[in-house]
């Protein structure tokens, strides 16, 4: 898989890239979900309504919390990009198109457990957030999510919306006005 590459300046996510970077060279299997120690990489979709003024987002099934679709890579990923646009089309049912990387965040992930036996440790999710534009506004559920909607930018603070997303929705903003 091809790494990924951060071309953009990023201000306010120079410690998760720099993160990134030391988990790409420093460990043997960073795409791999079951290297816990130091983390792994994950990939998260930022997709912008065709209008502009919203962004999708998941309540989270296992975590509670509205998130962009995002998740782990798989084998059949070619890189980064593939693996966010398979994720928001798996968790949203959007396809999308103009993928271009935004951002990057590194947090952790509590313990997973499963009737009191902890089926994985807490870890890092090295994440690097892809921004995509799609034609649709019908939003698909999936499995993984109790809800989905699109938020607009005055209800970040409902959904707690995080500094680095509200970060990357600039950016997309930024980058259509170009």
């Amino acid at each position: 898989m091809r790494p990924p590459r951060f071309e953009m300046p990023f201000f306010g996510d120079e410690k998760s890239i720099e993160l990134i970077e030391m988990l790409l060279v420093c460990t043997s299997a960073p795409y791999s979900r079951l290297q816990f120690e130091a983390g792994h990489l994950t990939a998260t979709g930022l997709v912008l309504h065709p209008a502009g003024h919203a962004v999708a987002m998941v309540l989270h099934g296992r975590l509670n919390r509205w998130l962009l679709p995002g998740g782990h890579i798989e084998v059949e990923d070619t890189d980064i990009l593939a693996a966010a646009a398979r994720e928001v089309l798996e968790e949203t049912g959007l396809a999308v198109h103009s993928p271009t990387i935004i951002g990057a965040d590194v947090h952790g992930i509590p313990p997973k457990l499963k009737n009191g036996v902890q089926l994985e440790p807490y870890h890092l999710h090295h994440d690097v957030l892809v921004g995509f534009r799609t034609d649709q506004t019908d939003l698909v559920i999936s499995p993984e999510s109790k809800d989905l909607k699109w938020v607009h930018p005055l209800d970040f603070d409902a959904f707690a919306v995080p500094q680095n997303v509200r970060r990357g929705y600039a950016r997309m903003l930024a980058l259509d006005s170009q």
